[in-house]
């Protein structure tokens, strides 16, 4: 088949393995081994929930600083450019293209996931671009996940959650020692506020250099602003510009890591301007318009749910909040709608259109089972926020979660409704 284009690549690398996951090293590092190597300092960002998070603000520090940055994200929402950021602007078509051609060279007879066949791409177009930092999100896991062929300068677990049983393990210590397998020996390993024993024994096990929230680093809610505290000292900082106050603990694993990676210097202006700069949709994030308030967040697992849930209770609506929800069939289902119940007003559910995706009648049977009967099953997420926009008065807010694929559809329906301008139109 014909490769010129994006979209056709993506086809080609999503069709090429028989499993769309496979954990494991030996493939890609092979790979890698063939093509040119990264030689920037790389931090590597691992957990359950915030990773993106903190690898967006980690990217906007240095961006501030003026260097020269790579950063890696997944899944994407509306474009696969989501996932690969130079200077924190997506990277462009035709240098992903040029990406892909390369792994595809280097490969030769090796079979790849559509994932590693991505990881690879983008540390090769951070190579021939010559970034000054790289900063890599995980996807799945850690010890096993394709990233973590880099050994990586600075290496942050932000927080170990129940998320992903089928591949990493029953239970949250099996899958904290899995995430800890990113850390390194005699590097530094940031361990955020929320880890399991496990991922702090693996860490000493590996003799890496752990620098743990609570013990070595720590951060105070003000007014106007927030404090963090570390060996290097206080500082007063501003909120980030990631709504919700569960990103202090990302901004502070952020903080603790920027300040372990040594070479690369940050003012504290630096650490201002990238707190108030950094930017990553889906994350608890407002759409323009006028109208009632949308709210798209990517929360798919009981410890985001739990997170979203402060969240909207710290912001108060005058009017209703209804949810617009659509899953993956492999999540927590029950677990999350049991940490929202008591949140919403009104509930809007849709199926999902993907092979792990959830029937939404299975999405009502499992609402009911924590108590709550749904005001409507829709095919799809873009059916379900039309119906609950239309039963939405001025003051009431409208909250799209679930997964990446619901609050995606939605995004890509109001850009392409708004042809790239502002207002919301049904």
């Amino acid at each position: 088949m014909s490769r010129e284009t994006l979209q056709e690549w993506l086809v080609y690398i999503d069709r090429i393995h028989p499993r769309g996951i496979e954990l494991g090293l030996g493939r890609v590092r092979a790979v890698y081994e063939r093509m040119i190597p990264m030689s920037c300092p790389v931090i590597t960002v691992g957990g359950t929930n915030g990773k993106g998070s903190t690898t967006a603000i980690l990217e906007s520090f240095y961006r501030a600083a003026g260097y020269r940055t790579g950063a890696y994200f997944s899944p994407h929402l509306m474009r696969y450019n989501e996932r690969v950021r130079l200077n924190a602007e997506e990277a462009a078509d035709e240098d992903l293209c040029q990406a892909f051609a390369a792994v595809e060279e280097a490969r030769g007879g090796t079979s790849l996931t559509y994932f590693e066949f991505g990881t690879l791409a983008a540390l090769w177009l951070f190579a021939r671009t010559g970034v000054e930092v790289a900063i890599l999100e995980v996807g799945l896991g850690g010890r096993l996940d394709a990233v973590n062929i880099i050994d990586a300068d600075v290496a942050v677990v932000v927080s170990v959650g129940t998320d992903h049983k089928d591949w990493l393990g029953p239970d949250r210590e099996t899958i904290g020692r899995e995430k800890a397998g990113i850390f390194r020996a005699g590097r530094p390993a940031i361990i955020g506020f929320d880890v399991s024993r496990s991922a702090v024994d693996e860490a000493e096990r590996l003799g890496a250099r752990a620098v743990m929230g609570g013990r070595d680093f720590s951060y105070e809610e003000r007014e106007r602003s927030w404090h963090f505290t570390s060996a290097a000292g206080s500082r007063d900082l501003p909120y980030p510009a990631l709504c919700g106050r569960y990103q202090l603990a990302n901004a502070s694993c952020a903080l603790a890591a920027a300040e372990a990676l040594p070479g690369l210097a940050l003012t504290a202006q630096d650490l201002r301007a990238g707190l108030q700069a950094v930017r990553l949709a889906g994350r608890f994030q407002t759409l323009p318009g006028p109208g009632p308030r949308v709210i798209v967040d990517v929360a798919h697992n009981g410890e985001a749910a739990q997170a979203l849930a402060r969240t909207l209770r710290e912001q108060r609506a005058p009017g209703r909040t209804l949810a617009v929800v659509g899953m993956l069939k492999d999540k927590p289902i029950a677990e999350v709608f049991e940490a929202l119940r008591g949140s919403f007003d009104g509930w809007f559910l849709a199926s999902l259109d993907d092979p792990r995706g959830a029937d939404g009648m299975f999405l009502k049977d499992a609402l009911r089972g924590v108590g709550i009967t749904p005001d409507g099953v829709y095919g799809d997420p873009v059916d379900a926020y039309k119906a609950a926009l239309w039963c939405a008065g001025r003051d009431d807010r409208i909250v799209v979660f679930g997964s990446f694929k619901t609050v995606g559809a939605i995004l890509a329906l109001m850009q392409d409704r708004r042809g790239g301008g502002g207002g919301r139109v049904v």
